[in-house]
This record gives structure tokens, C-alpha cells and sequence, in this order.
């Protein structure tokens, strides 16, 4: 994907939820505070061990059943970080454990943010992109899906 696209792409990831939630102007500027402070900024794993930059990352901690693989991450910084790589989901037809994993290519964006010790903030949402075939549980064009990361 050319950067230009990636970086309209993750300016709508930004503003769509930020709409959906109604956040105001003094949330938004505490968040950008907490960012702007913070030396180090990281993402919890499943076991809240502080990544920096993972090349995978697990969205389903409780079976693994939906992993991100081959991150390439074109920006880390304290109010936002993106990448590209593949998302692999098992459709668990019949079940999980006899399922089988497809594959997506997914444009993945951290945000929002939370202390995670001194000099230190973690990212708190994510919000995958699919910019051609996506997961059957997520609908419309573009194809996105957000959720908060772990506690």
C-alpha cells in the first residue's frame, strides 16, 4: 500500500472511532498530554508484557485463535503507531479446535492511551483495516474493525 493511502487510511481509523465515541476537546488533550510526556510508549501482550514494535501480536488471548503476523510497523510514536502485515482467523467450522485459519492482509493502527508505569503509556485500542478480502465478521467498505486492547 503507496504511504499516502496508509496514511489517509489511518487518518479515517482515527477520526471515525473518535466520532463514534464522542469524545471531547478536554479528553482528546489529555490523552495527547499523556503522550507527549511519556519517554516510552508500548503495547500490552496477552501475559501484559510491554512490546515495543512485535512483529506478532495475539487479539485472541484465550485460544489464539486470531493472531497478527509480519508486522511491518510504519510509525510508533506516542499518540499513534500503524503497520502492515496479515491477520490469521480461524472460522472454527465445526469447531475451533478442527478449524481452519484464513489469512488477511490488514493494516493495523494503535491509539489511544493509559499510563503504563513512569515515563511510560501503552496503546489502548487498535483498529484493523483490510484494504481487499476481510473476516466475514466485518462489514461495509472500507473494511474496518476497532476494539480496546487488553487491560
Amino acid at each position: 500500500m503507496k504511504r499516502r493511502s496508509l496514511a489517509s487510511a489511518v487518518a479515517a481509523a482515527i477520526a471515525i472511532p473518535a466520532l463514534g465515541l464522542g469524545l471531547n476537546g478536554a479528553a482528546s488533550a489529555h490523552t495527547i498530554s499523556a503522550g507527549f510526556y511519556a519517554k516510552h510508549t508500548v503495547v500490552l501482550d496477552c501475559q501484559g508484557h510491554a512490546r515495543v514494535r512485535p512483529g506478532h501480536y495475539t487479539l485472541a488471548c484465550a485460544d489464539g485463535n486470531d493472531y497478527l503476523s509480519g508486522l511491518a510497523w510504519t510509525s510508533w510514536g506516542p499518540r499513534l503507531a500503524s503497520a502492515i502485515g496479515t491477520e490469521h482467523v480461524n472460522d472454527c467450522v465445526p469447531y475451533c479446535a478442527v478449524g481452519h485459519f484464513h489469512s488477511y492482509p490488514v493494516n493495523v493502527v494503535l491509539w489511544g492511551s493509559k499510563p503504563a508505569g513512569p515515563g511510560r503509556q501503552r496503546y489502548t485500542k487498535i483498529t484493523e483495516l483490510y484494504p481487499g478480502a476481510h473476516p466475514p465478521y466485518v462489514h461495509g467498505q472500507p473494511a474496518t474493525f476497532s476494539e480496546t486492547l487488553y487491560p
